[in-house]
């Protein structure tokens, strides 16, 4: 196996430097309920997966990994699907000037509101614990943000990169997720993100802000039978 922690993202971050944010079953772990839904195991070995289901709780989880993993025990496969994992080794191009905001747990409600809209990814009601949440406000109102998501040593992913419908075409995206990825590299960590390989448009996008891609992961949802 890999020593690059990026390789299994999920599993390295959660036993690493996010296990504050995480429950734990034996070798499976997953973020809080009410932060995300990403889990990993140690290996999918029986014991392991058998944990997994009780950590799981009921509730639908992701995985992030090189292969589909096994189904853990009263559970079932809904979804697996390409995921580009792309990594930024330079500074991005310089955003145009956007007057963002630093985003707080006050935020958190509009947040999970504007993540609920525009589906970004997996928010859940406490997702902004994560932290380096950064938004655009509009007449008090939250219009754009970013932030950041797993953190296995060393790397930093960029998430939660949303605009409101009523507000998109003019960069806010690009500019946040630029200055979320700055600040990154000014902690000497590396800036990664994930994203289906199928998003052409996003992904051309991620390559103009000086992304890369480094390998090809599998996103799989599993949910109750």
């Amino acid at each position: 196996m890999s020593g690059d922690p990026r390789d299994r993202p999920v599993w390295n971050a959660l036993t690493g430097r996010q296990a504050a944010l995480t429950i734990a079953d034996g070798p499976a772990v997953r973020f809080r309920h009410d932060i995300g839904i990403f889990a990993a195991t140690a290996d999918s070995g029986a014991a392991n997966l058998e944990a997994l289901a009780r950590l799981a709780g009921g509730e639908p989880f992701a995985m992030l990994e090189a292969e589909a993993p096994p189904a853990p025990p009263s559970y079932r496969q809904l979804s697996a699907k390409p995921c580009l994992q792309m990594v930024l080794d330079r500074p991005s191009p310089v955003p145009p000037p956007v007057p963002f905001v630093e985003l707080t747990p006050e935020d958190g409600p509009t947040m999970l509101a504007l993540a609920l809209l525009t589906e970004p990814g997996p928010f859940k009601t406490n997702t902004y614990e994560l932290g380096g949440f950064i938004g655009i406000k509009q007449g008090g109102a939250l219009i754009a943000m970013a932030g950041q998501r797993l953190q296995p040593e060393g790397y930093v992913e960029v998430s939660g990169v949303c605009t409101h419908p009523d507000h998109r075409g003019q960069g806010y995206a690009a500019a946040l997720m630029t200055i979320v990825a700055q600040r990154i590299l000014e902690r000497g960590e590396t800036p990664i993100l994930h994203s289906y390989a199928a998003n052409v448009a996003a992904n051309a996008l991620y390559e103009r802000l000086g992304y890369r891609t480094r390998r090809e992961l599998l996103l799989t949802m599993l949910a109750p039978l």
